[in-house]
């Protein structure tokens, strides 16, 4: 079978040829595909093809993917984390010397410096001491969020010599594993807040984190602290931020995210949505999302999807693959083991998986599936989607 793969953006070639072009018809001109490959195009208001399994995102958030619209349809959202870890750690780390050392403003005093070179040095050592620093060890750094990027943001700055506190109440047991056992816990977000000198944001941008940094946070910190948010603009209340910056309780911002009110601070430094503008980082996300879509097309397994569980099931030999995607209410397994049984169908491997209000299902079968099960199994109350693969 080919499968067509739309692409919205253009995607990596890496990512580009792990989809084998015998057996796949990627680009931006296919009609009715199998499945959208996506970087930063907003689908939102898309009319999505009714033909569509999956999409995939070659990076790690989802804001621009309808997800809930998705969900309700049965369709994986797959996306890319810690593809891009690397190249958002080593920003971040940037962005920490560059507020510690005042770096921009003092290259842009250099710049402005006229004269001969006598009058330049006289100049130079008159203005330096504007742009006195700190230097790293000793000072403690926060990090909101440990996930992919904010574990290895955490365990580099732990190796700069910092005292390195963490705040993430949903950090994953593969996670806890790769953080370094001198970072010390917080137990909330005020307490990760109150004995910071630096804070370092990577959270997803969702209802609840929106302004998660604002007034009565940003004043718990330590008086010449800085901010660093490398995940989303709107997770920064950015008023509560200039306040803080113009009554001299911030030192310093350093953001992703240019925008008018930030754009002539003098003590910001907002750079143009880097974190992931490196080839490296792109190739790693589309090869992520390739292989997702790719595994999931072929054999129905699910594996970092945002919108349902992993579901990975090795398939038995000389069988047929059933893949549903169902709303998480009881007797659903019962109620298609039915259908199977009445078709004279074996069950020869099962796997059923549940996260939040989504479920999803392999059966492999002996015997083949008609069109005439799969329409049956689809008029089940509760059942979104419904395939042989």
């Amino acid at each position: 079978m080919r499968h067509k793969i739309l692409t919205l953006n253009n995607i990596s070639p890496r990512g580009l040829e792990r989809l084998p072009p015998e057996r796949y018809d990627a680009s931006s001109k296919v009609t009715s595909p199998d499945a959208i490959l996506v970087r930063s195009a907003d689908m939102t208001n898309m009319d999505i093809p009714r033909s569509v399994l999956a999409v995939a995102r070659a990076g790690v958030g989802v804001n621009n993917i309808p997800v809930a619209e998705l969900s309700q349809r049965g369709v994986p959202v797959f996306n890319a984390p810690g593809a891009n870890a690397n190249a958002v750690k080593e920003l971040v780390l940037a962005s920490l010397f560059l507020a510690a050392r005042n770096i921009c403003p003092a290259v842009a005093f250099a710049r402005s410096l006229t004269g001969d070179d006598a009058a330049i040095d006289e100049a130079v050592e008159r203005g330096k001491k504007q742009f006195v620093g700190f230097e790293l060890p000793g000072r403690t750094f926060g990090v909101l969020g440990l996930g992919a990027v904010g574990v290895e943001v955490a365990n580099a700055a732990l190796a700069l010599g910092m005292t390195v506190v963490g705040y993430d109440p949903l950090i994953t047991v593969r996670r806890a594993w790769q953080l370094s056992s001198s970072i010390e816990q917080a137990l909330s977000l005020e307490g990760l807040f109150s004995c910071a000198d630096v804070i370092s944001i990577h959270v997803p941008l969702s209802g609840e984190t929106r302004h998660l940094v604002n007034e009565s946070r940003l004043k718990l910190m330590r008086q010449g602290g800085v901010l660093l948010n490398f995940a989303r603009a709107p997770i920064v209340d950015t008023q509560a931020v200039i306040a803080a910056l113009d009554a001299g309780w911030l030192r310093a911002y350093v953001c992703d995210f240019p925008c008018n009110a930030l754009k002539d601070q003098p003590n910001v430094v907002a750079l143009p949505h880097l974190g992931a503008s490196t080839n490296e980082a792109e190739d790693n996300c589309a090869i992520m999302a390739a292989d997702a879509l790719r595994e999931f097309l072929e054999n129905g397994n699910v594996r970092r999807s945002v919108n349902f569980p992993d579901a990975v099931l090795p398939r038995a030999a000389n069988t047929t693959r059933i893949a549903i995607a169902n709303v998480n209410v009881p007797n659903m397994v019962g109620q298609i083991s039915t259908y199977l049984a009445s078709a004279g169908l074996n069950i020869a491997d099962l796997l059923n998986k549940s996260r939040g209000e989504y479920a999803y299902t392999l059966i492999d079968t002996d015997g083949s599936v008609s069109d005439d099960l799969v329409a049956r199994l689809l008029g089940i109350e509760g059942v979104l989607s419904a395939r042989v693969v």
